[in-house]
Formats: structure tokens, sequence, C-alpha cells
């Protein structure tokens, strides 16, 4: 097993890798970021959508983050046993739940994110203030076609094969390759 001083070269056109390398060290910095609440990062961007679009039904939420329904309610009943969110009656629909950040949702998602900017921040430190903005922007409008060209795929579970790709753990995808 080669160390990272012998690690063989990588071609400088190598998406895939870049991107890995990247996905890997942000998932470790933003996990231990926010590590203390119910899911991580999954918790995280739960917490973070139903502050943003609130109140979302739990149905809806699932589809928008690309979770199964059935995930979806036990990452937000652990959200809720933790006083971060509520869920309350749909007016509209008596079927229905929507999903609402209580204040202390609230505080702890406005805390959370400036420790995740910070961490991100430091991830591309050697990246001048303008070059952060537009990899930001560029990714952003990337995973926005991505995601617009296959709605059905599951964000969660390309994140967990990217992740697990090359440690000999075989990842798992919703959608056929």
């Amino acid at each position: 097993m080669r160390s990272r001083d012998q690690a063989a070269p990588v071609e400088i056109d190598d998406l895939g890798w870049s991107l890995a390398m990247v996905l890997r060290d942000w998932h470790q910095r933003v996990e231990r970021a926010v590590g203390d609440l119910p899911h991580g990062p999954r918790g995280y961007q739960i917490l973070a959508a139903v502050v943003r679009d609130e109140p979302p039904t739990q149905v809806a939420l699932a589809t928008q983050l690309g979770i199964d329904r059935t995930v979806i309610t036990y990452l937000i009943d652990a959200l809720v046993q933790a006083g971060l969110v509520e869920r309350i009656q749909d007016p509209a629909d008596r079927r229905a739940r929507r999903i609402v950040a209580t204040t202390t949702g609230r505080d702890t998602l406005k805390t959370l994110q400036h420790e995740v900017l910070l961490t991100e921040n430091d991830l591309l430190s050697h990246l001048s203030e303008p070059e952060r903005l537009t990899l930001r922007n560029i990714l952003r409008r990337t995973a926005e076609s991505v995601y617009g060209s296959a709605p059905d795929t599951d964000p969660c579970e390309a994140v967990a094969t990217a992740l697990t790709e090359g440690t000999g753990r075989q990842g798992r995808s919703r959608t056929p390759r």
C-alpha cells in the first residue's frame, strides 16, 4: 500500500477523483462541525430545508431531499425528540403533517450554518474569495442541472457511493447504471 507521499500521479483533468477527494474531506469536516445534531450532516440538511421552505410537508421534504419516505420519518423523529422541529397538522389536508422548526431549531441552525461556513472556508482556504464564489456557483448550477435531469436520484445514496468508493465497500444506487 502506498503512502500519500508515494501516491501514483493523478491526471489533472480527472474530475471524478477531484470531486471525490473534495467530497470526502467536506463530509468529514462537516460531520465534525454538526456532529452533535441528530444524524449529523443529514439532520443538518433536513433542518436547513425546514427553515428555508417552512413549513414543508413530510412527504414534500422527503421528495425535495431525495430521502426515502420511510427513512425521513425516523430522521424527523430524532429532530422532534431533540426539540428542533415539530409536526403540525396541515390545515388544508388533515392527512398531511407540516414540519416546522422550533425556536431552538432556528437558533441551532443559525449557529451550525456559521460553523459549516467556517469549515467550508477552511477547506477552500487555498482559493481566493472570488474563486470560492465561482466554485460554489458552478457546483450549484451543475448540481441543479443533474438533479433536474434525474430527479429520482437519491442524493444521499449518491454521496454514500462517492464516499465509500475505493474503500472496498460497495455503495448502492437507487437508479440503474
